[in-house]
Order: structure tokens, then sequence, then C-alpha cells
């Protein structure tokens, strides 16, 4: 079995106990994307496309939009339980951990400095100078092609990628795997991610304990005590 150098986490519904951070936007502002949803999930619409759209709806709703108000969206999300006791285990033995979302910048960074991860990417907003939403960024990773990020990882810090190891709950998570690498699907969101996992034939820990996925990273090893 090879060592494992790095592991790549998504961070909704993976390291925080929560659906979606671009849903918990809409939840705050009473509105809702199930059809763009279904058409992106089906690759329809483009990460792009996606956020835009999404900013159409919150801003038919508040036409003015600031960071606190995004902020304001997540107040009470937590970390997925044994979510921090993974990350700092993995870090003593010298792993390399990163976060790879699709999520929301601000929450995801947040996240990404609560834990000290090693490195991290999501997509975000564009603001002006006093911190009102003009848009949608860029989108810096493609739910689709997470493998993108995850293969630059790679190169960057030259990590074999048989080493490395990444951790997704939807079927759009798979695409973080690059040849050689591993993929554990966790606490599935979704009917198709089991459905997805089931067919790639990955391991799959049901239930929403993170320290559960430890013996698919070190094979036969119970996580700590």
């Amino acid at each position: 079995m090879k060592d494992v150098v790095a592991v790549v986490f998504d961070c909704d519904g993976v390291l925080t106990d929560n659906g979606s951070s671009w849903q918990n936007i809409h939840d705050y502002f009473g509105t809702e994307n199930k059809e763009m949803l279904r058409r992106f999930l089906a690759g329809e619409i483009s990460d792009d496309e996606f956020m835009a759209d999404d900013i159409r709806l919150w801003t038919g709703v508040s036409p003015e939009i600031h960071r606190d108000d995004i902020m304001r969206a997540y107040s009470g999300i937590g970390l997925m339980p044994g979510a921090r006791d993974v990350v700092e285990e993995l870090k003593r033995r010298g792993v390399y951990v990163a976060i790879v979302s699709a999520g929301v910048d601000i929450f995801v960074g947040a996240i990404a400095n609560m834990l000290s991860v090693d490195d991290w990417a999501a997509n975000g907003f564009d603001w002006d100078d006093e911190g009102f939403l003009r848009g949608p960024m860029k989108a810096r990773v493609l739910s689709h092609e997470k493998d993108i990020m995850v293969d630059k990882l790679s190169r960057i810090n030259n990590m074999d990628p048989t080493g490395i190891i990444s951790v997704g709950d939807s079927s759009t998570d798979l695409s973080m795997m690059i040849d050689g690498s591993s993929f554990i699907g966790f606490n599935p969101a979704r009917d198709l991610a089991r459905t997805s996992f089931r067919e790639a034939g990955v391991p799959v820990v049901e239930g929403k304990d993170l320290r559960d996925i430890w013996p698919h990273i070190f094979e036969g090893e119970d996580f700590p005590n």
C-alpha cells in the first residue's frame, strides 16, 4: 500500500454539517433553484451560468447585498463531527491536507482557516470597495472537473498521485480523482451520489462522523483514541 501523502476534502457536507453553502444563501433569502440545480447536475449549464442565476434570484429579493449578509447566511453551521480530529491527526502524521470545493469562498476560507489546512480553493463573488455584491467571480473550481485543481496541487507539490486520497459527498466530487489517486464517498448527499459511488466502486461511509473514513485512508486502522 502506498504511503498517504495528501487528503483532499470537499467542504460542504464533508468538513461542515451543511448541504451546500450556496443553498444556505437561498435559505437566507427565501429563494430556490431546484430546476437550475437539476440542469447543473445533468451538465446542461456551467458553473458560471449556475452562479449567475443564483445571484439573479437573490438580488430579486434584496437588490443590494453586502458581504455581511452572506456571512449571516452561515450562522449556526458547525463542523462535521470528527472533522477537526481527522485533520489534526492527518497533519500530525505529515499528510498534506487541502480543500477543493465549488462552494462559496468566504465560507470555505473560514473553514480552511479554522482547521489550518495547507491549501484550499473555492468559488465566490465580486465585491465593490464597500463590500457590496457586484456579481460572481469566474469559477475557479469547476464542479464537474475538480481533477484540474487536484492535479495542480499534485504537480506544484511534486506528489505521487497514488498517495492522494479525495473525500466527497456528491456525484460531481468523483471528478476529484486523478490517475492513480483514490476516493472515499462520505455521507452521500443524494441518491445520485450513492448510485455514482457504487458504480465507481469506491468505498462509501454512511453517517456523519468523519472519523469513520480513517480505515479507508489507513487500511485496517481505527481512528486513534
